[in-house]
This record gives C-alpha cells, structure tokens and sequence, in this order.
C-alpha cells in the first residue's frame, strides 16, 4: 500500500515541476518546493485522507510550499512577468536558459515586451509588502486567505493594499 503511494507521488513530480516552474519562473526554486512537498507527503501519507485526487491534494501542498520559498528568499524575490502562460495553464515562453522561437509581428512583441517591462520595474518600485500582495494574489492566484497568512495581515487590509498597486499600476499604464 505505502509502495503504491509512493510510485503515485513520483509520478505526479513531472507536473508539479511544471507548476511549480511557471509560478516562481526560477527553476532551482520550483526544485526546492517541489522536493519539500513530496517529503512533506512520503513522510505523512496518512495526511491524504483519500476525500480528493492525490495530484489536487498534492497541488494543495506545493501552493504552501511556493509561499514559504517566496519567504526564504524575501530579500532576493523577484517573480519575472516577461513570460506568462497561456490560458490552459501551459508556458507561453521558454524556461530560463532555454531558445524558443516566436512566430509573430515583430512590432507587437516589441510593444509587448516594453510595456511588461514598465509593468515590472513599476512593481520593483513598490513598497515589499504591496509587491508581494500583487504577486501572491494576481500573479500565483492564491486565495486571500493564504496571502494574508504569508504577509501576516487581515484581510480587509489586503484589499486595501491590492487596491492601491492597481491603482498605481493603472496609473503608470495609462502614462506611458
């Protein structure tokens, strides 16, 4: 039984990789969490009490696994927003270190490309905490509840916190 669990969770590590990837757009990060949350499960198989899939359970795990990372490495965070993912969840662009050819109008990725860059340096000029509100709740999609854990505050202040980074990412969208 503890050997089918086991070759259950080996066989899921390929997705969560894949997951882990495109949330933290760091490879050597997505390791760790990943690696943490398929000990966390081996060590304690009977924490998955069978009421969901095991990949749902496990995707559970790594959401806290991702936000414990973003807070060991607070002072060195930096989530690249140059790539993003197509709706089905799938990479749009390449993981770092690896070539990949667009085939569209060159002008429009220019464009594309400048306005995500004002898009981050304008995040990089953020105060931390609003930064990182942004990036858990719009950019990772964690529910409130796992960002208020993470930052340490409620949740009424977290909305006025998001309130204000759009308001201020509008802003610097709307001049330039």
């Amino acid at each position: 039984m503890l050997n089918d669990f086991t070759e259950q969770v080996a066989a899921l590590r390929p997705q969560l990789i894949g997951l882990a990837r495109r949330k933290l757009r760091n490879d050597a990060w997505a390791e760790d969490a990943v690696s943490e949350t398929i000990l966390a499960a081996l060590e304690r198989p009977g924490a998955f009490a069978g009421r969901s899939q095991l990949r749902t359970w496990l995707i559970g795990v790594l959401k806290h696994k991702l936000v414990d990372q973003l807070r060991r490495q607070a002072p060195a965070w930096h989530v690249h927003l140059l790539q993003d993912e197509d709706e089905d969840g799938s990479e749009a662009g390449p993981l770092p270190g690896h070539a990949a050819i667009e085939w569209r109008d060159p002008a429009a990725c220019v464009h594309e490309k400048q306005m995500l860059i004002q898009f981050d340096t304008c995040l990089r000029t953020l105060p931390e905490q609003q930064a990182r509100a942004f990036v858990l709740r719009d950019c990772m999609e964690l529910d409130t509840q796992e960002v208020c854990e993470a930052l340490g505050i409620s949740a009424s202040h977290l909305s006025v916190v998001l309130y204000r980074v759009r308001r201020r990412l509008r802003e610097v969208v709307a001049t330039n």
